[in-house]
C-alpha cells in the first residue's frame, strides 16, 4: 500500500530550477495526502509570479505519477509566508532588501491608453537619449503579458544575473540596465497568461527585488490600458511622472485622455505629450507626408494642460534596428529635444501613493 513516505520521498528527487535544492529540503510540500492511489499536496513556491512554476509543477506531479498504484495527482498552488522565506535564506529575510540599496534619482513612466501608438519605442528612445547624455539609465518593462523591451536591446537574447540578495537587471552595450519577465522566460515566445494579481505582484518585484543601484533615470514601459498593472506602477513605485505617447488618429487621442485622468487621479505629475507616427519625411525629396491624415497634437496637450514634448517621425530605420535588438545604434536627432525636456521637467522621486482605489 503506498505510503506518505513513499510519495514524500519521491517529490524529494524534484528540485527548484533556480534554488538547485530539493522541494522538499526547501519545505516546498505541505498537507501531503495519499488515499486509494490519490495523491494530494500544496506546493508552497517563493511567490506566484514565478516564472518557473509551471516547470515545477509538472516535475513534482511526474515525479509522484511514477510510483506504483497512483491514479492521480493534485497539486495545490500556496506562496511562502515571510517566515518560511526568512529560514529559506538563513534566517536572514531577503525580499525587497534590493529596494533599500537600490538610490533611483527619478522614475518616468510612459503610458497611454491604446496599444500600438510606440510606447516601448519611447521608452527604449528615452532610455538611449538619457544614456547618451551620461546619465544613469535603467528600464522596467512592466509589460508583463506582451514584453517588447530585451528584443529591442539585447540581439543574441540575454539573462539577468543573480546575487546573494537581489536579481541583477541585464546590461545593454551602453550600460543601461533592463529588467523583463522575457529576461526569465526560457523562450522569448513564451506566452505569459496571468490574472491581474499575478501581474500586479511580478510588476512590484522588479522594483523591490532587483539590485538596480544607483540610476539617475528609471524609465518605465507600461502595458496599454487603465487596469492592474498599470495601476500598480503609479500607485506603488516612487514616480516622478509620467508622459503620454499618441498617435494621430481620434480614436488614440481619445483614450489617451483616458489614460491622462487616471494619472490624475492617483496624483502623479503629468510630464508631457508626445505624438509618434506623426509623419513620414520622403527621403528624396524631404518633404513631410502626414500618413495618418493631419494632427493636432498642440491642441490635445492644451486641453490636458500639459507641454507638447515632440512629435517622431515614422522612420523604417527605428523597426530594422529593434527588430535586430540595435536601438541603441540609431542616430536620428528627433528624440534628443524631447529627453532633455524631461531632465527639466521630471522632479525627484517621491513617495509612493498607498493603494486606495
Amino acid at each position: 500500500m503506498l505510503t506518505e513516505s513513499e510519495v514524500r520521498h519521491a517529490l524529494a528527487q524534484v528540485q527548484d530550477p533556480e534554488l538547485r535544492r530539493s522541494i522538499v529540503d526547501l519545505g516546498m510540500v505541505r498537507d501531503l495526502r495519499v488515499t486509494d492511489g490519490r495523491v494530494s499536496f500544496t506546493l508552497a513556491l517563493t511567490t506566484l509570479a514565478c516564472p518557473l512554476k509551471g516547470q515545477i509543477e509538472s516535475d513534482a506531479r511526474q515525479a509522484a505519477l511514477a510510483l506504483p498504484g497512483v491514479q492521480s495527482v493534485d497539486i495545490r498552488l500556496d506562496e511562502m509566508t515571510a517566515q518560511e522565506k526568512a529560514r529559506l535564506h538563513g534566517g536572514e529575510q531577503h525580499e525587497g532588501l534590493a529596494e533599500k540599496l537600490n538610490h533611483v534619482k527619478h522614475v518616468i513612466a510612459v503610458m497611454s491608453g491604446k496599444g500600438g501608438v510606440g510606447k516601448s519605442l519611447v521608452a527604449g528612445l528615452l532610455a538611449v537619449s538619457l544614456r547618451r547624455s551620461g546619465y544613469q539609465v535603467g528600464v522596467l518593462d512592466a509589460d508583463i503579458t506582451g514584453p517588447s523591451i530585451p528584443k529591442m536591446f539585447f540581439p543574441n537574447g540575454a539573462r539577468p544575473g543573480a546575487s546573494p540578495v537581489a536579481i541583477l537587471p541585464a546590461e545593454t552595450r551602453s550600460g543601461i540596465r533592463v529588467m523583463s519577465i522575457n529576461l526569465l522566460l526560457e523562450s522569448e515566445d513564451q506566452a505569459v497568461i496571468w490574472r491581474g494579481p499575478l501581474i500586479s505582484s511580478a510588476i512590484r518585484q522588479f522594483w523591490t527585488d532587483v539590485l538596480w543601484g544607483d540610476l539617475d533615470y528609471l524609465v518605465v514601459d507600461l502595458p496599454p490600458g487603465t487596469s492592474d498593472a498599470s495601476l500598480t506602477v503609479l500607485q506603488a513605485l516612487p514616480m516622478s511622472g509620467a508622459v503620454l505617447v499618441t498617435s494621430p488618429q481620434d480614436l488614440a487621442g481619445m483614450v489617451v485622455r483616458k489614460a491622462a485622468q487616471m494619472v490624475e487621479q492617483v496624483g502623479v505629475p503629468l510630464l508631457g505629450l508626445v505624438e509618434n507616427m506623426s509623419y513620414f519625411a520622403c527621403p528624396d525629396t524631404g518633404k513631410q507626408h502626414e500618413i495618418f491624415g493631419p494632427s493636432h497634437p498642440e491642441v490635445m496637450a492644451a486641453r490636458l494642460g500639459v507641454p507638447l514634448l515632440g512629435r517622431l517621425p515614422i522612420d523604417p530605420q527605428i523597426a530594422s534596428l529593434c527588430d535586430r535588438g540595435q536601438i541603441e545604434y540609431y542616430l536620428g536627432n528627433a528624440f534628443r529635444p524631447i529627453a532633455e525636456q524631461l531632465v527639466e521637467l521630471a522632479p525627484d522621486a517621491r513617495q509612493p501613493v498607498m493603494p486606495g482605489m
